[in-house]
């Protein structure tokens, strides 16, 4: 399954303004609306994808059809 890349810019920028407000000792980073509905959009992008990624996943790792399971009667002997 060919995905296309998420562009991933806006989230690179509200880590470069946490970062930069971290080191100015700043008590607040705020966001124009603009900025904030990219970073949503992105991150619920993001999120998506990774929820995809993990059905196909478990999907995957499920049961195969082909598997055998073996069953063995022996009559009960051994019982005590």
């Amino acid at each position: 399954m060919q995905t296309e890349p998420i562009n991933t810019v806006p989230v690179q920028q509200f880590l470069q303004q946490v970062k930069a407000a971290d080191a100015s000792n700043s008590r607040e980073v705020k966001l124009d609306i603009q900025s904030a509905k990219r970073l949503a959009f992105t991150l619920g992008e993001v999120m998506a994808r990774l929820n995809g990624e993990l059905e196909d996943l478990l999907i995957k790792q499920s049961s195969p059809d082909n598997e055998v399971i073996q069953v063995t009667m022996d009559g009960g002997s051994g019982w005590k």
